[in-house]
């Protein structure tokens, strides 16, 4: 949530924001509002200064024994007026609280314009496609013939996107969990292991509401919310508390199982592990002071990316366009492995700075050393990694022409296997 002030101070650079990100424009409306909502603030002060006024007054004539009847009146048409006053006042506050919660964040300055993924920016390419004498199958062929998936039986139980991992594949998605979750903390992110599910203040509180409600599955007769990341979880563990300056960053790593609907995204990339309504994640989320968190960015987006370097995936990082980036970020990458069965591109990974945009929803400050002052921190978060595509790749890059698949080196400690056959 974007601060009311600045959004009265830098109202054009809010509004270039919103139309950037293709987002209703909200802006007038909250103006309008606001100054509503200041005129009744100051209008309430100026009765109450006089309500003070008037009391003394009744106070001096009952002491003296004259007849105080008249002040008596105007008093209580003060106390009226102020009365409805504050009524009046509750009802716009509530009305800027709510408007305020549909403005986006204004994307940095160093985020290209556009509206399409195609206006999306490349900004690192690493390893190199591979290059076989025999065709390559993409992973759901070797799923189904190495029986380390069963999509069939997963859509029996639940539906399309709940898969069983079997065996070798229930093994094998274990391990990655592990093996990232060793590395986070190599990087020194503390582990936490979240609830999968949160109240509506902690969706609020990360941006999914009221921006992503039908792309959530919701426990209805508790009001819980599935969680889509660990994020939310994650960010809203410090919620309404205040941190020592010396204490930041705060940074964690949290595994969880993911829950997305993904409404509306029916017969897009949809096969195999592609799109999952549950799938398996590791999150990073860091609480970082103003001044160094594009900083943090960069080493958050260097630490996703040395993940897939260690697996020996090749892989690609782009900086999102204003169109193609969240409600809630000012700066995002987006990290694509190459999948060699099926000659695409899948993304693993997202990595985004939100700045004071959740602290602020959520209450999360900082106590500055040198003023005692309390501010805003800046979240951060990233996923590190996105196992579902993570594992699509690996299985086509390292198949062999008999259809088998070579356990990259750095898992073969985890899974205690280097073939799966």
């Amino acid at each position: 949530m974007l601060d009311l002030k600045f959004i009265r101070e830098h109202t054009e650079l809010v509004k270039q924001g919103i139309k950037a990100k293709r987002e209703v424009d909200n802006v007038d409306k909250i103006l309008l509002l606001d100054e509503q909502r200041r005129a009744f603030i100051q209008e309430g002060e100026t009765l109450k200064a006089k309500r003070n006024d008037v009391s003394a007054k009744i106070g001096q004539v009952k002491k003296s024994g004259g007849d105080a009847s008249s002040a008596i009146t105007e008093m209580n048409e003060v106390k009226s007026r102020i009365q409805a006053i504050d009524e009046e006042l509750k009802v716009v506050q509530e009305q800027v609280e709510a408007l305020l919660l549909t403005v986006p964040n204004v994307p940095h300055s160093s985020v290209p314009v556009g509206a399409t993924p195609g206006e999306n920016k490349e900004v690192s390419v690493w390893g190199e496609k591979l290059s076989v004498d025999f065709e390559l199958k993409p992973h759901w062929d070797l799923t189904d013939k190495l029986s380390i998936i069963d999509f069939t039986r997963g859509a029996k139980v639940t539906g399309a996107g709940f898969p069983f991992y079997v065996g070798k594949g229930a093994i094998l998605e274990r391990s990655l969990i592990n093996f990232f979750l060793d590395q986070a903390a190599e990087r020194g992110y503390k582990e936490l292991a979240p609830p999968l599910l949160v109240n509506e203040e902690s969706a609020r509180g990360t941006g999914q509401i009221p921006d992503k409600e039908d792309l959530m599955y919701i426990a209805e007769r508790e009001g819980y919310y599935m969680i889509p990341t660990a994020e939310v979880p994650v960010s809203n563990f410090h919620r309404k508390e205040v941190f020592e300056e010396k204490e930041l960053p705060v940074q964690y790593a949290a595994y969880s199982a993911c829950f997305r609907r993904e409404a509306g995204s029916y017969g897009k990339d949809v096969r195999g592990l592609n799109r999952l309504h549950q799938f398996d994640k590791v999150e990073l989320v860091k609480f970082v002071l103003p001044t160094r968190s594009y900083e943090e960015l960069e080493s958050l987006r260097s630490d996703a990316e040395h993940l897939l370097q260690l697996l020996g995936l090749p892989h690609r990082t782009s900086l999102m366009c204003t169109g193609d980036m969240g409600f809630t970020q000012t700066k995002k990458y987006d990290l694509e492995v190459w999948a060699p069965g099926q000659k695409k591109w899948l993304e693993v990974s997202s990595c985004s700075n939100f700045e004071a945009f959740q602290a602020r929803r959520m209450n999360i400050k900082y106590k500055v050393k040198e003023t005692g002052k309390q501010e805003f921190v800046h979240t951060l978060n990233g996923s590190a990694l996105a196992l579902p595509r993570v594992v699509a790749a690996l299985l086509e890059h390292y198949q062999t022409p008999e259809g088998k698949v070579i356990v990259p080196k750095v898992l073969q400690a985890y899974t205690k296997f280097a073939v799966i056959e």
